[in-house]
């Protein structure tokens, strides 16, 4: 009888037992009521919110806080008179403009679906179509397109050139310790190492957090909201893992194939940086499973079936 391969898979340390074992009081009615009143609170922060810089540095705040999704309507009326009222001002390369303002713009609209042409730099850059060395100065600017470079579409040359542009000031602007204000600092740190387009919601949340509540300009009351909120969310995770684990266990499958890995605890990772919108509960415990079979269909194929036994599985799975 043909030899077993084995990948010495050790057993996850997110077992069913210390899964349900996780408790959070923020389920509870008494938080549900406070983060309305929060919640109404922030309403009228982005009501009163009228400069248009302002209005899109609130937006970001709030998306980095993963708040925002309480205030979509309101966040997409904005953007939408945004959209209509400046795309032509931003066109125009005889008119002077800020480049910290337009590449925040430029990502905001572009990640809310907005069309927003890559011409919007071109006046940003000079003859020879390179990006004007007088903007080394502006530390925000650059962050900012450097970040906005990454919604960019196959062929977009002017974003390519832009990220290249930025990548490479912020690095120098690093090396050489000439970042004086802290916190700017510290976002450019962690935008290199990994650009904010390709993070993982939550954990961007979970970071911008404590990194928010150490800011001068620091508002209470978004602060607040995003603990609270987080924390709720988290509670309904928690709530979804349970669910998911209870499901697992009554499989029977990981007494069954034990030379697979039961990794449901990142199947459920997996399936939340795809869809981390606390109304997707359903969508999660899905993709969770999906993952898990997926995961233990690896193994079969990669570790533990002989070439005989997966000619007939693969039929199988094929009828």
């Amino acid at each position: 009888m043909e030899e077993r391969r084995s990948g010495n898979y050790g057993a996850s340390i997110w077992d069913d037992a210390y899964v349900q074992s996780l408790t959070t009081p923020y389920a509870a009615k008494e938080y549900l009521e406070q983060a309305e009143k929060l919640k109404l609170q922030v309403k009228i922060i982005i009501d009163k919110t009228g400069d248009q810089l302002d209005q899109l540095e609130l937006i970001d705040i709030l998306q980095r806080l993963d708040i925002s999704n309480h205030f979509e309507d309101a966040i997409q009326k904005i953007l939408d008179n945004i959209y209509q009222g400046t795309l032509k001002y931003c066109l125009d390369r005889d008119i002077e403009k800020d480049l910290y303002a337009t590449a925040l713009q430029f990502r905001l609209l572009r990640q809310h679906g907005f069309h927003v042409p890559q011409e919007v730099f071109c006046s940003f850059m000079d003859e020879v179509r390179n990006f004007k060395t007088c903007l080394t100065g502006d530390v925000k600017g650059i962050l900012c397109l450097y970040e906005a470079s990454f919604l960019a579409l196959e062929g977009e040359t002017i974003l390519d050139l832009a990220k290249d542009f930025a990548a490479y000031q912020l690095r120098e602007l690093i090396r050489l310790e000439r970042i004086m204000d802290w916190s700017l600092a510290k976002l450019v740190g962690r935008a290199l190492e990994m650009p904010l387009h390709w993070r993982v919601q939550k954990l961007e949340a979970r970071w911008f957090i404590n990194f928010y509540e150490t800011r001068p300009d620091v508002n209470l009351i978004l602060l607040e909201f995003a603990k609270l909120d987080f924390n709720m969310v988290q509670a309904q995770y928690q709530d979804e893992i349970k669910h998911v684990c209870r499901w697992y266990k009554e499989t029977g499958l990981p007494e069954k194939l034990s030379f697979a890995r039961h990794r449901l605890a990142e199947c459920f990772l997996w399936a939340l940086g795809l869809t981390p919108e606390p109304h997707l509960g359903y969508t999660r415990k899905i993709l969770t499973k999906i993952a898990a079979f997926i995961t233990i269909m690896d193994d079969i194929y990669d570790v533990y079936g002989t070439l005989d036994e997966l000619k007939v599985f693969t039929e199988t799975i094929e009828r």
